[in-house]
């Protein structure tokens, strides 16, 4: 009897953190959504793990996930595709707006920042406004250049950023361009950070991985 005991709770284990996609589907303070293969799931903080998975603290922008006893963070949209052996590949995905627009947050140098990503654009750009903002000091540390914006050719500085981040997608030493006045209204994400990318429009779906 105590063998098979044993034995039923080994299955129990083996088929309850057995899941081949998960991805992040509403975020909300204490409350997460998720899709696990192909059924919803809803995760409170403090109860009990399902299938492997446990929410450790959430809101609105990101949550801390707990598969198979790793914490991670991850944001709206995150996919985590998962093996036999538990290996995890990360990568975002981003539904267009109304607009068509693809809008997501991030972070540049560690401070939160909601990003337009346009693949049109050169480098991960800004206003000069934004960067105050983000606490970026770019007269005293970038170079000054002139750039074409869609309201001709505006005062700019060159500068590199110590990181850039969109979910669990992080990359150190990007360079950047902060244009003097309110333009861009949007920080732009563009390409010195999604050069660094795969990144798959999927009708109206960007999904935006590390390269192999």
């Amino acid at each position: 009897m105590k063998y098979l005991i044993l034995c039923a709770s080994f299955l129990y284990f083996s088929i309850a953190n057995a899941f081949e996609s998960l991805e992040v589907q509403a975020l909300m303070p204490g409350l997460v959504v998720l899709k696990v293969d192909n059924q919803r799931v809803t995760l409170k903080q403090g109860s009990p793990a399902i299938q492997g998975i446990r929410l450790v603290s959430s809101d609105t922008v990101s949550a801390q996930i707990e598969i198979n006893g790793e914490v991670k963070s991850y944001s709206m949209g995150t996919t985590v595709s998962t093996d036999f052996s538990q290996r995890e590949r990360i990568h975002e995905q981003i539904i267009a707006d109304n607009g068509g627009m693809f809008r997501a947050h991030g972070s540049i140098n560690g401070q939160s920042v909601r990003f337009l990503v346009d693949t049109g654009a050169t480098s991960v750009a800004m206003s000069a406004t934004d960067a105050r903002r983000l606490g970026i000091q770019y007269r005293l540390h970038g170079e000054r250049i002139r750039t074409h914006t869609a309201s001709g050719v505006a005062n700019a500085w060159s500068i590199t950023l110590d990181s850039v981040r969109l979910g669990q997608l992080l990359e150190k030493n990007v360079k950047g361009v902060v244009v003097e006045g309110n333009y861009p209204y949007n920080v732009l994400l563009g390409m010195t950070f999604l050069s660094r990318m795969k990144v798959e429009k999927e009708g109206r779906k960007l999904v935006i991985s590390k390269k192999q």
